[in-house]
C-alpha cells in the first residue's frame, strides 16, 4: 500500500509539472490569411520517432480545433526543433554573522542537493511563411522530461505541451 501511495503522489507531481511558455510573432503578419499548414519534409525533430509522432498528432488535433487545415500546399510550414538538458542544481553555502548584547556569532549552512538534476526538454515551435514573411510566429516551451514515462504520460504530456503553446494562437492584438 505505502509503495502505491509513493507512485501516486510521484505521477501527480510529475504530471503536474509547469510548462513555460515564450511567444513571439512579427507584428505586421496578418494571421487571418493562414488557414492551411503542413510540416518541413526534412524536419528533425531532435525527438525519438514515437514521440515525433505523438507531437505531431497532438498538434494536428490542436490545429484542426482552431480551424486550420492540413494541405500539400500550406499558406505556412510548421517547423519542430527540441533540445534536452539537465536543470540547475539547487546546492548553496550560507553564511551569517549577528549579535546580541555584545556577544557575536557565526554559521554557516550548507545546501546539499538529493537525488539528481532534472531534466528538462525545450521545443521550439514556427511557423514560417515561405511566400511572405518568413517566420512570422514562434513559441519557445520548456518543460521538466522523464525519459523512464510509460507511452501514456508522454502522449498526455506531449498534448498538455501542444495546448499550453497553441492557447495564444493567433495572438490577440
Amino acid at each position: 500500500m505505502k509503495s502505491f501511495i509513493t507512485i501516486l503522489l510521484l505521477v501527480l507531481v510529475v504530471s503536474c509539472a509547469p510548462i513555460y511558455v515564450n511567444y513571439d510573432y512579427e507584428k505586421t503578419a496578418d494571421f487571418s490569411v493562414y488557414k492551411t499548414y503542413n510540416y518541413y519534409s526534412q524536419m528533425e525533430t531532435g525527438l525519438s520517432e514515437l514521440d515525433t509522432k505523438r507531437f505531431i498528432d497532438a498538434l494536428n488535433t490542436e490545429m484542426q480545433a482552431k480551424g486550420l487545415t492540413i494541405s500539400d500546399t500550406p499558406d505556412f510550414y510548421v517547423d519542430i526543433k527540441t533540445i534536452e538538458f539537465h536543470g540547475v542544481q539547487r546546492n548553496n553555502v550560507g553564511l551569517g554573522v549577528g549579535g546580541v548584547g555584545g556577544n557575536v556569532g557565526g554559521g554557516i549552512s550548507i545546501g546539499i542537493p538529493v537525488g539528481q538534476s532534472n531534466i528538462n526538454r525545450q521545443i521550439t515551435l514556427d511557423f514560417v511563411d515561405e511566400n511572405k514573411a518568413g517566420l512570422f510566429w514562434q513559441a519557445v516551451s520548456e518543460s521538466s522530461y522523464n525519459p523512464n514515462a510509460n507511452p501514456e504520460q508522454r502522449e498526455k504530456q506531449m498534448q498538455s505541451i501542444v495546448e499550453k503553446i497553441l492557447s495564444k494562437y493567433p495572438p490577440k492584438r
